[in-house]
């Protein structure tokens, strides 16, 4: 396991592209953190965000890793070039003379997707504990670590993108054709959800069918934290409606997403195993 891996640390580390966009990714995410806790006037009136408690524990926890979410497709062209270039630089055939078997070549990827995640957490998790203990009104340790499951769920998030990633990469052997591909499929599945929302199921109905598309079974793992702010219960409030509806992650969107995970990193090895090199 560790000689895959190094194998993939040393194409990456090798890569421009890979380089500039890892890099990218982490100095955008602590660029909009510190954004948020800098004060700044519209107008006459003063903004200043952290006062709004989106760095409050255990509250950050879910508000930054949502953010981060946002910034993914950084980390999705690493990893889509990561596979691609294999077959434009045709490395992946000499790979293979150089003893490596397929099963081996695809686990390497998946492997380093696995640090890649955990890489990305990690940070989130560093960054949103020195924001908090700096901003939060609550920093007991139980509050401090309760709802610290944003951070596998994160993890896991990152992981069911990257995998799907890697298995149209090596469907498309192409990257623009690969990326392309992936925002077809959102659309597609944003499409499946009008039809059986509007003409076919109840919403709710619908939202859990939806549940088993490998996308959807990604989002659902991170829902949005923004109806759990205070200023948007204040105005639910004066509006009669209740937006803090948040009442945890249920296991069964986890349980979903492994097995997507797990699908599309067997059928990786199926194409290139099927594959003519």
């Amino acid at each position: 396991m560790k000689r895959l891996l190094q194998i993939e640390l040393y194409k990456v580390k090798h890569h421009k592209l890979s380089k500039v966009l890892f890099i990218s990714y982490f100095v955008l995410l602590t660029g909009i953190s510190l954004i948020a806790a800098i004060k700044f006037k519209l107008g006459n009136i003063e903004v200043h965000l952290a006062e709004q408690g989106i760095f409050n524990f255990p509250y950050i926890w879910h508000f930054n890793t949502w953010v981060a979410d946002f910034l993914t497709f950084f980390l999705a062209i690493i990893v889509v070039s990561m596979v691609t270039n294999e077959y434009s630089y045709r490395t992946l055939k000499q790979n293979l003379i150089d003893g490596l078997t397929k099963k081996e070549f695809v686990l390497s990827k998946f492997v380093f997707l696995i640090v890649l995640s955990l890489t990305a957490t990690v940070f989130v998790f560093v960054m949103s504990l020195i924001l908090g203990l700096r901003y939060s009104d609550y920093t007991s340790l139980g509050i401090i670590f309760s709802e610290t499951y944003f951070l596998p769920a994160f993890f896991l998030k990152l992981l069911g993108i990257f995998t799907l990633i890697m298995f149209l990469g090596f469907a498309f052997k192409r990257s623009a054709y690969a990326l392309g591909f992936f925002f077809i499929w959102l659309i597609a599945e944003g499409i499946i959800y009008g039809l059986l929302r509007w003409e076919f199921f109840d919403k709710e109905t619908a939202r859990k069918l939806m549940s088993f598309f490998p996308y959807q079974a990604a989002k659902n793992i991170l829902p949005e934290p923004v109806s759990r702010l205070s200023a948007a219960k204040n105005i639910g409030k004066q509006i009669g409606e209740n937006f803090d509806t948040f009442t945890g992650i249920p296991i069964e969107n986890f349980i979903i997403l492994i097995i997507w995970i797990a699908t599309l990193v067997y059928f990786s090895y199926f194409i290139l195993k099927k594959r003519d090199l």
